[in-house]
């Protein structure tokens, strides 16, 4: 027996917005139909009313849930280098604690409404907790080693990861250019190109990033002081992080994940390199970490296909992709359907599952949020209801 929801708006995000629409869902929660005011004003159906405006289960695309122990414990706008400094002296904790961080970080996300998650692991311990959520997960499963003569063992540590992870997706990705080589790059592009795997890589988070790879300056020398490593094998490519680091991706689908000081050199260089990447926003993680923003505009002027994440508990003080969006709307002023399309259907199409989700529409999955609009469609609150 069909359900029928209708709410002030129905966003199918595939289609404009319909002013009191109501959406035809089947029990197992396939869209049967979506109708105009006009095709049922005039049926006698049993329409549950909202106040509000539905839109689909939202996709995040970047999330670090075995961190999730670590809420509350990270000072804020420290900058990166400090950030990850804290993370390898905090990461490590009692195994029931972390357990229980990870399946409360889980319920949290499913509760704020999100469907499905790109998820990093550096380990097994989120596998149990994806085992039996109601979350679809992917799990990115990311390699750190800048010293080359250390890429085969780490590819080799990180294959039997994967296979632990079994039969749950995943993929083996770079952490960032500053933690991985040039062989360990290539070593992990052959591995995505025998599967036809999509990769995640962590881009230009800080400009202590492209100062290391234009002139060998900046924090990261610290950074790698701290861990007590000998980087005088390294020399300086005299180009950006993201020009330095992206050929050796070539033209695998590929998300950058944060951008915070990506500029438009970089955009151009980027989109003649790859005609197959996405871009994801972490915004409440980069005010939490570097108290600074991508240049949002500009990735909208360029046509770059956005897509949304949260980070982690580490760096963010909640997983809500709607409070990512608010925060999107309050300082950089974007349009709230232009923010649905990252945080649905992009998404989904990034993890390839848009088939199932990401829009309204007859036969697909996509779970059905109920948020609060004004009239004039900016969020009033990031309480998202969760109907199907």
């Amino acid at each position: 027996m069909l359900k029928y929801f209708s709410a002030d708006w129905v966003f199918p995000v595939s289609s404009p917005p319909i002013k009191n629409g109501v959406v035809a869902i089947t029990p197992d929660g396939e869209i049967k139909e979506v109708l105009a005011e006009k095709d049922w004003v005039n049926l006698d159906l049993d329409i549950i009313k909202y106040k509000g405006a539905i839109v689909p289960g939202f996709v995040n695309t970047h999330c670090h849930l075995e961190l999730s122990h670590m809420l509350d414990q990270i000072p804020e706008r420290t900058g990166l280098v400090e950030f990850v400094q804290h993370i390898i002296k905090s990461r490590q904790g009692d195994a029931e604690q972390i357990d229980l961080a990870l399946r409360k970080a889980d319920q949290q996300m499913f509760d704020n409404g999100i469907i499905a998650v790109g998820d990093i692991s550096n380990q097994i311990s989120s596998k149990k907790v994806k085992e039996t959520s109601k979350i679809y997960y992917h799990t990115f499963i990311e390699a750190l080693g800048f010293n080359p003569e250390r890429a085969d063992a780490v590819l080799e540590h990180l294959k039997e990861i994967k296979k632990d992870f079994k039969p749950l997706p995943s993929t083996i990705v770079p952490h960032a250019p500053y933690t991985v080589s040039p062989k360990l790059f290539e070593l992990i592009r052959q591995e995505a190109e025998k599967s036809n795997s999509f990769i995640s890589v962590h881009n230009q988070e800080t400009s202590d990033e492209n100062a290391f790879f234009e002139s060998k300056t900046g924090g990261f020398l610290k950074l790698y002081k701290f861990l007590g490593m000998d980087i005088t094998f390294f020399d300086p490519t005299n180009k950006t992080s993201l020009k330095t680091w992206l050929p050796y991706i070539k033209k695998q689908k590929t998300l950058l994940v944060h951008n915070t000081v990506t500029n438009k050199a970089d955009i151009e260089f980027a989109k003649r390199s790859n005609p197959d990447l996405y871009w994801c926003l972490c915004p409440q993680a980069n005010l939490y970490i570097e108290n600074a923003l991508p240049d949002v505009d500009l990735l909208m002027d360029e046509g770059l296909k956005i897509t949304l994440g949260t980070d982690s508990l580490a760096s963010n003080h909640h997983l809500n992709i709607l409070s990512e969006m608010l925060t999107l709307q309050k300082y950089k002023q974007v349009p709230f359907e232009k923010l649905l399309n990252w945080a649905t259907i992009n998404g989904a199409e990034f993890l390839e599952l848009d088939q199932q989700m990401g829009t309204i529409e007859a036969g697909k999955k996509p779970g059905l949020n109920l948020i609060q609009l004004s009239a004039d469609f900016t969020i009033e609150s990031v309480r998202v209801e969760r109907l199907i």
